[in-house]
């Protein structure tokens, strides 16, 4: 079992910047892909970033690219989610999750996550 709580959501100006933290618990860290996801209300969950066990390789959803960065610290236990240039559209709850995707690789897929925080809520105002 692996344990997943997010932090860092909150009020933000659009332009404005945030940084989302996912701190990992239970099972060795380094053993799983991370993921953020985003909803919207009335919305299907969105992939916003991957990365790989170790950082390797990292992927990003179309709508945030070169707005946000994916991290992670293995020895923190942590994955990261630096928001730049925030819009109005990512106004979203933020998932962070992990999954058991083979070594060096990313997912994008939801289906490929076995674990999900609770969720931050992330709110852009125009």
């Amino acid at each position: 079992q692996v344990e997943l709580v997010e932090s860092g959501g909150g009020l933000v100006q659009a332009g404005g910047s945030l940084r989302l933290s996912c701190a990992a618990s239970g099972r060795t860290f380094s053993n799983y892909a991370m993921g953020w996801f985003r909803q919207a209300p009335g919305k299907e969950r969105e992939f916003v970033a991957a990365i790989s066990r170790y950082g390797g390789s990292i992927r990003y959803g179309d709508s945030v690219k070169g707005r946000f960065t994916i991290s992670r610290d293995n020895a923190k236990n942590t994955v990261y989610l630096e928001m730049n240039s925030l819009e109005p559209e990512d106004t979203a709850v933020y998932y962070c999750a992990a999954g058991r995707v083979e070594f060096a690789r990313v997912a994008v897929s939801t289906a490929s996550y076995e674990y999900w925080g609770q969720g931050t809520q992330v709110t852009v105002s125009s």
